[in-house]
Formats: structure tokens, C-alpha cells, sequence
């Protein structure tokens, strides 16, 4: 395939990015709970899945995995911080849960274990921002559960539009390449010439 043949793909694909960012805030109808820092890598983990829808239901299992690790995270390393000091109490909980984790490569569905590693590292990330939200409870521990779930909620909608723009990127790009074969047979597959453009 040519460089000429093969522009139409990053052309596409810029056009799906410029799409995903106008998905958000400040446009007129932004999509709840989006930040597309998230989609824009849980979309590049589609590719790393696979390339398939089932690779992708498997980066959102991850992605929720990874979310549940962090707050059995957050939760053990509260209750442990009292007696051992909160570095020790972190430690041993990061131990525990990573434990439970890697099991997660013998559960079929679950066992894409990158997604659950990049899934509990966004979680941590949202948790640390403030997004604006006041929780009207007079429970701390409300308070926090309650911020649990916005978190979750940000990544697994973010997840979410990452895995369709990946699966997008994947049926037109496939369109494209088929097409393109139909007009000039001689063309070998994607990624097997580098001839030059012509």
C-alpha cells in the first residue's frame, strides 16, 4: 500500500479524535461523566485487547476490576493505618489486593489483567481530582462511598467511549482496507509493503 493509499486511514482516525474531544466540555452537549483523557487511552487499550468486541468487554471488566482493587485499596489501608502507620497499612494492602488481582488471569472474561493495572492507576488519578461535586451527607464514610462511585462513574463512561471509538476505528478502517483491496487486488494486506508513493 502506498503512502497515498494509506493516508485515508490517519485521516480517519484524526476525524474520530476531533469527535471524541467534542464529546466534552466546553461544547454545547458534552457527554456526562466524560473526560476524554480516559477514553483516548482505554480507546488505544482496545487495540492492546485485540482488536475485538470481545477484547473490549474485557477492558471494561478490567477497568471495573481495577476500580474495586483501588477502593479494597483505600478501605484496607484505613483500617490497617491505626495500628501499623499508614505507610505499612498501604503496603500490606497493595500486597493483598495485587494478590486477588493476578488471580484474575485464571477467571475467562476478567483474565486481560493490563486493563485492571490501568484501570485501578485511573481510578487513583480521578480520585485525586476535585470535580466540584459536595456531597450533602452528614456521614464521612457516606461521604466517601459516595465519591467511590462518582469516580467509577467517570472511568467506566470514559471506558466506555474509548472501547466504541476503538471498535469505530477497527470497522472502518477494515471497510476502508477491503475496499481499497476490491479496486487494486495486486495491493498486499496492510502492513506487509512499504512500497513508495505512486
Amino acid at each position: 500500500m502506498s503512502f497515498k493509499q494509506f493516508f485515508p486511514i490517519p485521516l480517519m482516525i484524526a476525524v474520530l479524535a476531533t469527535t471524541l474531544v467534542m464529546l466534552a466540555d466546553p461544547f454545547p452537549v458534552p457527554v456526562p461523566f466524560l473526560w476524554t483523557w480516559i477514553s483516548f487511552q482505554a480507546w488505544a487499550m482496545y487495540f492492546l485487547a485485540g482488536c475485538t468486541v470481545q477484547g473490549g468487554v474485557k477492558v471494561m471488566l478490567g477497568y471495573l476490576g481495577g476500580a474495586v482493587a483501588s477502593v479494597a485499596i483505600f478501605e484496607l489501608t484505613g483500617a490497617l493505618a491505626p495500628s501499623l502507620g499508614a505507610a505499612s497499612a498501604l503496603a500490606i494492602a497493595v500486597f493483598l489486593v495485587v494478590i486477588g488481582v493476578i488471580s484474575a488471569e485464571r477467571v475467562p472474561w476478567f483474565n486481560f489483567v493490563p486493563s485492571w493495572f490501568v484501570g485501578a492507576g485511573v481510578f487513583f488519578g480521578v480520585m485525586s481530582i476535585y470535580t466540584g461535586w459536595e456531597w450533602a451527607s452528614d456521614s464521612p464514610r457516606a461521604a466517601q462511598w459516595l465519591h467511590y462511585l462518582e469516580a467509577g462513574t467517570y472511568l467506566m463512561v470514559s471506558c466506555l467511549v474509548g472501547q466504541v471509538y476503538g471498535y469505530v476505528t477497527v470497522l472502518c478502517r477494515g471497510k476502508y482496507e477491503a475496499w481499497l483491496q476490491s479496486k487494486h487486488p495486486e495491493l498486499a494486506p496492510a502492513g506487509e509493503s512499504d512500497e513508495a508513493d505512486g
